[in-house]
């Protein structure tokens, strides 16, 4: 007995530590430093990533929701993009309730209107997965392929809702005052609003991941992802989590829908569908169910967006698809794979 308790520590410290796989992170910078070359101009440079950061943000905001859903509940939802237009509708009608607000200089009065404006999306977005998730994905539990089907047809039923309410026409939707223009660094001008998304991405983020991994609730929704039936052994009902995924998740498309549709200073019915394609790309980037993985795919989605936008307009609608191949030839299940997947 004596010998076997002394051979225990010695054991439990042989057992080997996970070390953090820093390389996928470190692919961010590469790509920034090998784009600078080619651009040429620094100033050119700086603008560009930038810009890339601020896109990549915005679309990790709106895939990390996905993420969480697929995480958890093992769903693929192909009708995350009614969550995505139905954020950014809803963020253009508040916004529309308070012109002096959004009109004025004053950097304060323009966040007091764009910050109900956001929880206004995120809640609406929330409410509709709830009935989404009730309605269409429960009864596909664990049945990918009527997955697919259903949530691609609740799609387009949302998509010709919001038709009926806010008309099928793109409609404008201007920056607030004090967000227009640019922060200007010498030769670099630094638009004000992109350097916003990244702020409000970076908490998102911050958010996640202190959740995940600082949190009973991130303790439980990480233990179902590796084993569902024990969760509910230890008396959890993980079918309330789930909702509660689900819904967080729609509000996180809501939110990033409202950012997206600042971004691009329009607002379309079919913006969602248009977008879906490119968060599942980085989905799958990053590691089904990763959000770290999400988070690192989202920015480089961006990065070589902005780059090749600028360097061969051409070949930027491609530039995504070949980095996903890229990506999945080195490693293919995604930089940060989760377990199980």
């Amino acid at each position: 007995m004596n010998t076997v308790a002394a051979q225990m520590p010695a054991a439990t410290a042989a057992i080997p530590k996970v070390s953090f796989d820093w390389v996928p992170m470190a692919l961010v910078v590469v790509l920034a430093v090998a784009a600078m070359p080619f651009i040429g101009s620094p100033s050119t440079w700086l603008t560009l990533t930038v810009a890339g950061l601020a896109m990549g943000m915005i679309v990790f905001i709106i895939a990390s929701g996905l993420t969480l859903v697929f995480g958890l509940m093992d769903v693929l939802n192909f009708g995350h993009g009614v969550f995505i237009a139905m954020g950014a509708f809803v963020a253009m009608s508040v916004l529309g309730t308070m012109p002096d607000w959004t009109a004025s200089t004053s950097l304060w009065m323009n966040l007091v209107a764009v910050l109900p404006a956001m929880l206004a999306a995120m809640l609406v977005a929330g409410v509709v997965g709830w009935a989404f998730e009730r309605v269409l994905v429960r009864p596909v539990y664990g049945q990918h392929l009527k997955q697919i089907l259903i949530t691609m047809g609740g799609m387009i039923i949302g998509e010709e809702i919001i038709k009926m309410i806010w008309g099928p026409g793109q409609q404008a939707l201007p920056l607030p005052g004090a967000l227009k223009g640019s922060f200007i660094f010498g030769d670099a001008a630094v638009e004000k609003f992109r350097v916003l998304a990244v702020v409000i991405g970076a908490v998102v983020l911050i958010a996640m991941l202190f959740t995940l991994n600082r949190t009973k609730i991130g303790l439980l929704i990480r233990a179902g992802v590796q084993d569902r039936e024990m969760v509910e052994s230890l008396g959890y009902r993980i079918r309330r989590l789930f909702i509660g995924v689900f819904v967080a998740g729609s509000a996180l498309a809501g939110l990033g829908g409202s950012l997206w549709a600042l971004y691009e200073q329009g607002v379309v019915p079919q913006m969602g569908a248009k977008v879906n394609v490119l968060i599942f790309i980085v989905i799958i980037i990053g590691g089904l169910g990763s959000t770290l993985g999400c988070f690192v795919g989202a920015l480089l989605v961006g990065l070589l967006a902005n780059y090749t936008g600028f360097l061969a307009p051409k070949v930027a609608m491609f530039s995504n698809i070949g980095l996903m191949v890229l990506v999945l030839l080195w490693r293919p299940q995604g930089l940060y794979p989760v377990a199980k997947r």
